[in-house]
């Protein structure tokens, strides 16, 4: 045949002409497949992987001198971190990062378990709690019971007070020594309060890991088993732990709580965990009306006043009915002792520590007669702050988990624990609760305050009560004049203080019983044990102590110049004065 016109009039196109029906190579639709993962849920997965280096290399070299097989374990997480790295950045699907996000996951918990298995002693706080379940498990009493002989080690620390004694009660709510009291039937030490805490935390860590989306999971990794400062707290056995991992489920997705107007089995669900945090540690304390207040602003906003108060009551109420319940016994028992023992933190009046404003007076001047002003800020920036929230809901909504901790800085125990330990709540909040959750939240109307400079004043005037406290016991003087002279005894190269002699003068009109102890740095030493004057100082009277450190000797701290003092603190009032103690 040959290649001439076809009968239609049109050239005839060979095979190798014909148009390819898929289109050219350019303009084809790209292959639909599994989608890659996002550049987030990538950078999440390495920080995570990451986290889990810290404190891996000093677990292994304790683990290679007390008990190999834990090495050997540490040394296969170890090969397991690298993988895990390149697999974060490598993987082409989301599902193969979640996959990788579980191994990361499982990582942890193994160096977890790891790290229990070489620390599990615990610290005052969990030698307490597995005291505290000893005494449950044989029907004696909890609370307002001293036990002295279990802070015997040096490795367990003891809470000093400002009337110069130390607390050696149990000073919590019952839960976590209730749950610990049929581990220590089976194990009859401390480890039955560090298996508790330790367990908690795992199971709180992944219970984020499922609750959070996929990109945030490998964060909820490294911030609960991470970075190595909660299971540090975990194996020292404390209840916040626990604590911690009940207010999970009852801050992520927070706003939606009581959606339509019925709880529902999730809102009393999450009603069960925030009371049984609450019967576990006091910090729970602290968020539970924050948490309250923006649930009701954003059911008002959705239902209207009547049903969004009936609401707030119902959940409200399981709460409280669940912390009673657990609470009962105890209650029953002693009252009294019960409710010591859970104002105890509160009202014990222990002795300066933390990083917050209240080291001023302790580190930076020499004191202060007027330190309750320290804890009155506190209490003040606290309602301040729950003020605001009320006031600003769909600004400051978003770090409801965050706002309550804030007053702790104010405090005379301020230290970053108070902090640090509730910061997966933080990630639960930043994963789940974004501001346009709460877009629609009702906000009270306050008349001429519509501006954005006036409600800017309103809130500054909420907080200006709690920074006029804190001004107040900053700029006070301290309450006793000290003038300082040590008796120093050389003995085989070493110098040592035998005894330290102390004018002191106080110079306010309030009758003052002084306690002493040396500080070398941040922390205060045990009492030193007064050997000469009188037991409480008259207003604007005079006299000379003689002042002795614990075991008789105290060595002198080197270097030329050493930051070494000599404080006196009285428990009421709070005050505290510092005098340099003279070494040459």
């Amino acid at each position: 045949m040959d290649d001439g016109p076809r009968a239609g009039g049109g050239p005839r196109l060979r095979r190798r002409d014909a148009p390819a029906t898929a289109g050219p190579p350019l303009t084809r639709p790209p292959a639909t497949g599994p989608a890659a993962p996002q550049q987030l849920h990538r950078g999440m997965t390495l920080i995570a992987t990451i986290s889990l280096f810290i404190g891996t290399r000093d677990a292994w070299t304790r683990a290679m001198t007390s008990h190999p097989p834990v090495a050997g374990i540490i040394s296969v997480c170890y090969a397991g971190i690298l993988v895990a790295g390149v697999l974060a950045l490598t993987t082409r699907t989301r599902r193969a990062l979640t996959r990788v996000d579980a191994g990361v996951l499982v990582l942890a918990v193994a160096l977890v378990l790891c790290g229990y298995w070489l620390n599990h002693a615990g610290t005052d706080e969990g030698v307490l709690t597995a005291q505290a379940a000893n005494q449950i498990l044989h029907g004696h009493p909890v609370y307002g019971q001293p036990w002295p002989w279990l802070f015997d080690s040096s490795s367990v620390g003891v809470t000093k007070t400002m009337s110069g004694g130390a607390d050696y009660t149990y000073g919590y709510p019952p839960l976590t020594a209730l749950l610990a009291a049929p581990v220590h039937a089976v194990i009859h030490s401390t480890a039955a309060a560090t298996l508790v805490t330790t367990g908690a935390l795992l199971a709180g860590a992944v219970l984020l890991w499922l609750l959070l989306p996929a990109p945030w999971r490998s964060a909820a990794t490294a911030v609960c088993l991470g970075f190595g400062f909660l299971p540090g707290y975990a194996y020292s056995g404390y209840p916040a732990v626990l604590a911690l991992v009940l207010l999970i489920p009852a801050v992520v997705r927070w706003p939606d709580t009581g959606a339509g107007g019925r709880l529902g089995l999730p809102g009393v669900l999450q009603a069960l965990c925030l009371g049984a945090a609450c019967a576990t540690q006091q910090l729970a304390w602290f968020l539970a009306p924050f948490l309250l207040v923006g649930l009701y602003a954003v059911r008002r906003g959705d239902l209207g006043p009547r049903l969004a108060l009936g609401v707030v009551a119902r959940y409200t109420g399981t709460a409280a009915l669940t912390w009673a319940a657990i609470n009962a016994y105890f209650a029953a028992e002693d009252f009294s002792g019960w409710l010591h023992g859970l104002l105890l933190p509160i009202t014990q009046k222990a002795i300066l520590h933390g990083q917050g404003l209240m080291g001023i007076s302790y580190y930076f001047t020499a004191g202060s007669r007027h330190l309750d002003y320290y804890s009155y800020g506190s209490l003040l920036f606290l309602f301040g702050l729950l003020a605001a929230t009320l006031l600003f809901v769909r600004r400051l909504g978003p770090a409801i988990t965050v706002l309550p901790w804030l007053s702790f800085y104010l405090a005379t125990r301020s230290q970053d624990g108070y902090f640090l330990m509730m910061t997966p709540l933080w990630l639960a909040a930043a994963a789940t609760v974004p501001a346009s959750a709460l877009a629609s939240a009702w906000q009270p109307r306050i008349p001429h305050l519509t501006a954005r400079p006036a409600r800017a004043v309103l809130a500054v005037g909420l907080l200006a009560p709690a920074v006029v406290c804190v001004t107040f016991a900053a700029a006070s003087p301290p309450p006793l004049r000290m003038n300082v002279t040590a008796d120093i005894v050389e003995r085989s190269g070493h110098r040592d203080i035998t005894q330290l002699v102390a004018r002191v003068v106080n110079t306010t009109d309030t009758r003052l019983t002084p306690h002493f102890a040396s500080r070398l740095g941040q922390g205060a030493s045990d009492w030193w044990t007064v050997s000469g004057g009188p037991e409480s100082l008259a207003p604007h009277a005079s006299a000379t102590y003689v002042v002795k450190p614990p075991g008789g000797l105290r060595r002198v701290p080197g270097g030329s110049h050493p930051r070494f003092y000599l404080i006196a603190v009285t428990g009421t009032p709070m005050t505290i004065t510092t005098a340099r103690i003279p070494t040459s």
